[in-house]
C-alpha cells in the first residue's frame, strides 16, 4: 500500500491549487478606447492565440470577468465609468494598462486625459508602447498568472508594485 502511495499521491496546498486553476482561467475582459482594442484583437486571434495561456474566453460583462485589460486613451468623462464597470469585477481581479495612453496619458498630456488610469484603479500590469505588440499583450498575461502562484506561495502580498511589461 506505502509503495503504491509513494507514485500516485501529490502533497499541496490548498490555495495553490486554486491558483494553478485561476492561473489558467483568466477571464478577460477589453475596455477599449483607441488603436491598443485592435491589437488585443490580434492578440485573441489564431495567430497570437491568447486561449494557449488559458484567457480565451472574452467577457464584455464586468460580473463574468476577472481580468480588465484597459486599452487606449480614457478622459476624464470616462473615468467614472471605468471606476464603476471596475467595482462590478467579481474577487479577485487584476487590471493591465495596455498601451502608453493607459498608463500614462501617451502623448495627450492636456486637462482632459487623464495621465494613466491607476489615479483612478489599481493597476497590476503596465504594457509599454504605442501601441503595443500582441506579444507584450500575451506577455502581460504572464506576468499576472506569475503574481497569482507567488501570491498563493506567500511571496508576494497583495499590494505589491506593479510589473512593468517594457516594449523591445
Amino acid at each position: 500500500m506505502t509503495s503504491v502511495a509513494e507514485n500516485n499521491v501529490l502533497t499541496t496546498k490548498l490555495q495553490e491549487v486554486v491558483a494553478w486553476g485561476r492561473k489558467y482561467s483568466l477571464w478577460p475582459m477589453p475596455f477599449g478606447t483607441a488603436c491598443c482594442a485592435i491589437e488585443f484583437m490580434g492578440a485573441v486571434s489564431s495567430v497570437f492565440d491568447i486561449s494557449r495561456f488559458g484567457a480565451e474566453l472574452v467577457r464584455f460583462s464586468p460580473r463574468q470577468s476577472d481580468l480588465m485589460l484597459v486599452l487606449g486613451t480614457i478622459n476624464y468623462k470616462q473615468a467614472p465609468i471605468l471606476k464603476k464597470i471596475y467595482a462590478q469585477m467579481c474577487e479577485p481581479k487584476w487590471v493591465v494598462a495596455v498601451g502608453a495612453c493607459a498608463s500614462c496619458g501617451g502623448f495627450y498630456d492636456n486637462y482632459a486625459v487623464v495621465q494613466g488610469i491607476d489615479e483612478i484603479i489599481p493597476v497590476d500590469v503596465f504594457v509599454s508602447g504605442c501601441p503595443p505588440r500582441p506579444e507584450q499583450i500575451l506577455l502581460a498575461i504572464i506576468k499576472i498568472q506569475e503574481k497569482l502562484e507567488k501570491q498563493a506561495r506567500g511571496e508576494v502580498a497583495v499590494d505589491k508594485p506593479k510589473a512593468q511589461v517594457h516594449a523591445d
